[in-house]
C-alpha cells in the first residue's frame, strides 16, 4: 500500500473541486501508432497555474486553513514559504492569494523568467537564491526561521502529495488503465499517484521518469538505497532536484513498479512533437513522460491502454525557440551552410537566384569580406535556408558543387 492513505487523495479531492480545472483524458491517435498502444493525455499543463504543483499547495494550505479554525490558532495569519523552480512557487502564490495570507517564494536564480513574472503576479514576494533547488530550499528554510513562517514542502508532505494524488482518482474515474507514466523530480506527484493507484486499481504499472541529468531517483530505486546526486543539468527544470527525499523514496519503493531515464534530445524532440501533433505547449519536466514512450524507454504490451500525465506547461520562450531551431536543424527542415564568392558585383545575385530556382527559401544571411581566413577578393556568406528534408538538403549541396562553389555546413 502507498505512503499516502487513501481517504487523505480523496479529502484533497473535494478541497480542490472548485478550484482545478478536471481536463478529461485525451486521447493521443500518433503517439499511440508509436507506441503502439492506445495513449491518453491527462494535460495539467492546462492548469489555472500551468501546472499540476497547484493541487499539493492548495490542499496543504487549505488543510492549515481548517486547523487553524478547529484548534483556534492563526499559523496560516503569519504567512508561508517555500522554495521551488516556478511551477510549486505559483501554486503557492495562487493559494496564499486564495486565502488571503503573505507568501515568500525563494527560487534558483536560474529560473525561466516566466515563471517568476508568473508567481509575483499572484502577489508573492520573490527571492533568488542558489544554482538549483537544493540550495533554494537552504535559503527558504533559514528564513522560514527568521521571520516565523510555515515551510510549504514542493513534494516531501503528506497533504501535498495527497493533492497530487487527486490526479490519479480523476483518471481511475474515467478509463481503466494498464501503465501510467508520470515525471519524477522530488517524488511528490508519483507519490500520490501511486498510492491512490495501488488502493484502488493494482493491477496498473506504475512507472517514473527522471532525467538523464538529474536522475538520483532512478539509481536510487535500482540500487534500493538513496543515493544523491553531486549536481543536476537538465532542460526539464521542474524536475531538476539533486538529492533524494527519504519520504517520497520510501513511497516509491513500495508503489512504484519502475523508473526509466530519458536525456535532453529525447525531451525537447517530446516538446516540439507535442506542440506540432497535439497543439499544446509543455515544458522539459511535463514532456519526459511523452519522450519516454516516443523512445520507447517503457515496455508496453500491444494495445495496452496507457495514462501520461504532461505535468505542466510553463516553458520559457527562449528555451522552447531554442528547442525548435535546433529541431528544424536536426529534422532536415532547416540547413545552415557557408560559402565562398568572388567578391564581385552579381556574385551573391548568382547565388540566390541558384537557390531560389532549387526551391530553398533564404531565412538569413550574412556577407563578410573582411574575414582573415580569405583570400583578396573573396567574401564569406552564411546562410540559413527552409528545406522540405534531406533529399532536398542533399540537392541543394549537390547543385552549389555542380555550379563550382566551395561551402561548409554550420552548426
Amino acid at each position: 500500500m502507498g505512503l499516502i492513505e487513501l481517504d487523505s487523495i480523496k479529502a484533497a479531492k473535494n478541497r480542490l473541486q472548485h478550484i482545478i480545472m478536471q481536463h478529461p483524458l485525451a486521447y493521443a491517435p500518433r503517439l499511440s501508432n508509436i507506441a503502439n498502444a492506445k495513449v491518453y493525455l491527462k494535460k495539467e499543463n492546462l492548469q489555472p497555474t500551468g501546472a499540476f504543483k497547484i493541487r499539493g499547495a492548495f490542499n496543504k494550505i487549505a488543510t492549515l486553513k481548517e486547523l487553524d479554525s478547529k484548534n483556534n490558532t492563526q499559523i496560516l495569519n503569519k504567512g508561508v514559504i517555500c522554495a521551488s523552480a516556478g511551477n510549486h512557487a505559483q501554486g503557492v502564490a495562487f493559494s496564499a492569494q486564495h486565502f488571503n495570507t503573505r507568501a515568500v517564494i525563494v527560487m534558483p536564480e536560474s529560473t525561466p523568467l516566466l515563471k517568476v513574472i508568473g508567481t509575483k503576479a499572484m502577489g508573492a514576494e520573490v527571492v533568488l537564491a542558489g544554482n538549483n533547488y537544493d540550495e533554494a530550499y537552504e535559503k527558504a528554510q533559514k528564513i522560514a526561521q527568521e521571520e516565523n513562517l510555515t515551510f510549504i514542502h514542493p513534494f516531501a508532505d503528506i497533504d501535498v502529495m495527497a493533492g497530487q494524488g487527486s490526479i490519479a482518482l480523476e483518471m481511475i474515474a474515467e478509463e481503466e488503465l494498464d501503465v501510467v507514466i508520470v515525471p519524477i523530480g522530488g517524488g511528490g506527484l508519483i507519490s500520490g499517484i501511486a498510492s491512490a493507484y495501488k488502493a484502488l486499481s493494482p493491477k496498473t504499472r506504475i512507472i517514473g521518469v527522471n532525467a538523464k541529468g538529474a536522475n538520483a531517483m532512478k539509481q536510487s530505486f535500482y540500487a534500493r538505497a538513496m543515493q544523491n546526486s553531486s549536481s543536476v543539468k537538465t532542460i526539464a527544470d521542474g524536475i531538476a532536484v539533486r538529492d533524494v527525499n527519504e519520504m517520497t523514496f520510501n513511497c516509491i519503493m513500495s508503489c512504484v513498479d519502475g523508473i526509466v531515464e530519458v536525456d535532453d534530445e529525447e525531451i525537447a524532440s517530446a516538446i516540439l512533437f507535442l506542440l506540432e501533433s497535439q497543439k499544446l505547449v509543455v515544458e522539459g519536466a511535463g514532456a519526459a513522460s511523452v519522450a519516454a514512450l516516443m523512445h520507447h524507454k517503457v515496455k508496453i504490451g500491444s494495445n495496452e491502454k496507457v495514462g501520461v500525465i504532461l505535468s505542466g506547461g510553463n516553458i520559457d520562450v527562449t528555451m522552447l525557440n531554442i528547442i525548435i531551431e535546433k529541431a528544424l536543424l536536426k529534422s532536415d527542415r532547416k540547413m545552415k551552410f557557408q560559402v565562398i564568392l568572388v567578391d564581385k558585383p552579381g556574385s551573391l545575385q548568382n547565388l540566390t537566384e541558384l537557390l531560389t530556382k532549387e526551391g530553398a527559401n533564404i531565412v538569413f544571411i550574412n556577407y563578410s569580406r573582411i574575414s582573415t581566413k580569405l583570400e583578396y577578393g573573396d567574401a564569406i556568406v552564411e546562410l540559413a535556408l527552409e528545406i522540405k528534408g534531406k533529399e532536398h538538403k542533399d540537392s541543394v549541396y549537390k547543385i552549389l558543387l555542380e555550379h563550382g562553389y566551395q561551402f561548409s555546413e554550420m552548426p
